[in-house]
């Protein structure tokens, strides 16, 4: 189906030609040709366009991409371009908010009409959704990534300084704003209620989730919800005191950004407390933590605290601690040290948790844990059953 032909240049160097030709009935359907520097590069891309067209229904959409070129191409038809043919894998966030996007009146409309009114005026009307202006940002910010490259990779007319100019008039109409900054950390009463309370239910049901070693792992690793469930034993490096944590949350990047991100000794206990009985240290959900974690807030009466802000406790314990910029992003992971900045006005104290009883409870090793997998633990009573805990998804266990 494809061949790769060596091209000479005027100038002497040499190209080569990737080209893909599909006949049906005798008769050429598809034609696709590509240049490349280096003939591997072109081997790849030809290996892997095969691959694509050889899967269900992949060949009729690219005839029916084929049959759109040659008409007026319309926003969503962009969208949906931008969507197929990024190599870099976009995010289930990005796929989702660009999806919405062709739910809305401009999707439909020509590319080459599209001026920074219609962009205002689509902020609007998202606004008038009931979501708050971040949500709006986050579409434009994600719709500019379309308006970025439609006309230099695809000769679609859409104007870019269009897309500026909109997101200027958002934002000064308050239409669009950023995220505000949290500073909500948990204080000494609340943490050892949240411990108390999931060592509790831990000892009363060894099958539920060990939130207690999560909360905590979270503090001392500075690491996210999503990041903590992905951690995989393979990616711990004990004598290195490291953990690589993958897919990183990152602007610009987040699907392939792995990162090696120091760990306290305190966060390194709590992962060799915790038993080997999945590919993942801690193989939870995370719609199961955030439940478990709002349940019991709300039980125990605690407001306007998210498990993200542990994140910020656990970078604003290292400044804390008297470690710098430079250190605390090795741990954290930060890329830019100008989002650290915000911790710098905070005093060395000394380390919080030092003398917290919990500290122990974490990171000893429990091998009631170990039953958890193999199914041997009591079968939860109906009253049990009756507190909200529900079956995890990863490993079967209940909340």
């Amino acid at each position: 189906m494809g061949t790769i032909v060596k091209r000479s240049r005027k100038d002497g160097s040499v190209a080569w030609l990737a080209q893909i030709v599909i006949k049906r009935g005798g008769k050429i359907i598809l034609r696709e040709n590509k240049t490349f520097e280096r003939r591997s590069t072109a081997s790849a891309w030809l290996s892997q366009r095969e691959e694509h067209l050889g899967e269900p229904e992949a060949l009729e959409s690219a005839l029916q991409t084929k049959s759109n070129d040659n008409r007026v191409p319309t926003l969503a038809d962009a969208i949906d371009r931008y969507v197929r043919e990024s190599n870099k894998k976009i995010g289930r966030t990005k796929t989702q908010v660009l999806k919405a996007i062709k739910d809305f009146s401009i999707a439909d409309k020509p590319c080459a009409s599209i001026t920074s009114t219609d962009i205002v005026a689509f902020a609007r009307e998202k606004l008038e959704t009931g979501v708050q202006p971040q949500t709006v940002s986050n579409y434009l910010a994600h719709l500019g990534a379309v308006f970025a490259i439609a006309r230099p990779a695809w000769n679609y007319p859409l104007d870019r300084q269009a897309m500026q100019d909109a997101s200027i008039v958002a934002d000064r109409l308050g239409l669009i704003t950023k995220s505000r900054e949290r500073d909500r950390r948990p204080t000494l009463v609340e943490l050892d209620r949240l411990m108390k309370h999931f060592k509790d239910r831990s000892s009363a049901t060894p099958s539920s989730i060990p939130m207690h070693r999560i909360i905590a792992f979270a503090i001392f690793s500075t690491r996210r919800q999503e990041e903590i469930v992905k951690i995989a034993w393979k990616d711990l490096d004990k004598e290195g005191m490291r953990v690589l944590v993958r897919d990183m949350k990152n602007p610009g990047q987040k699907i392939g950004n792995d990162v090696w991100c120091d760990l306290q000794e305190e966060a390194l206990a709590i992962v060799e407390a915790m038993p080997k009985v999945a590919a993942q240290i801690f193989p939870y959900s995370t719609d199961a933590i955030s439940a478990s974690f709002t349940r019991a807030c709300k039980l125990l009466g605690i407001d306007d605290l998210r498990f993200h802000d542990l994140r910020h406790d656990g970078v604003s314990r290292l400044f804390e601690l008297g470690l710098n910029i430079p250190r605390v992003a090795s741990n954290s992971g930060h890329r830019s040290w100008t989002s650290l900045k915000r911790y710098t006005h905070l005093r060395q104290t000394g380390d919080k948790y030092d003398a917290r009883k919990w500290l122990a409870e974490v990171t000893k090793k429990d091998p009631t844990l170990k039953l958890v997998r193999h199914g041997q633990f009591p079968r939860r009573r109906r009253s049990d059953r009756n507190g909200g805990s529900a079956q995890q998804s990863k490993m079967k266990v209940s909340r």
